[in-house]
């Protein structure tokens, strides 16, 4: 088992350059909302970065073009948070979802409810 992040974004340098610009310039426009929350300027917020270090599963990150050559039939709206099982994606947080979550904290409130709901309660190991 294991979670699955997926930006809506491309990877690279100049892509990360021009997306950092874009959260500054025109915030209300950037398409991933993943990113917005998780990452500053140009880099990965600190309480992310402590709450992802203390998860005792595994994490995957991808990019748009990676995540849909690895996983080319799951045809879903980006950004998305999902749980890997069996070779089978199940949604935790899916993309209408980060309407309602702007900062780090909300994103960490909603995984912790999301993964007890699944059944893995990571914080009582």
């Amino acid at each position: 088992m294991k979670l699955v992040f997926v930006y809506n974004a491309e990877a690279g340098l100049l892509n990360g350059i021009m997306d950092s610009i874009h959260k500054v310039v025109s915030p209300s426009t950037y398409t991933c909302d993943l990113c917005a929350i998780t990452y500053g300027l140009t880099t990965m917020n600190s309480e992310w970065r402590a709450w992802l270090g203390q998860l005792d599963m595994p994490a995957q990150f991808f990019h748009r073009a990676d995540f849909r050559k690895a996983w080319p039939d799951a045809n879903m709206r980006l950004p998305a948070i999902l749980m890997e099982k069996d070779d089978r994606l199940t949604t935790l947080v899916a993309a209408d979802a980060f309407e309602g979550i702007k900062h780090v904290d909300q994103l960490i409130a909603v995984l912790e409810e999301k993964l007890a709901e699944a059944g893995h309660d990571h914080k009582a190991l």
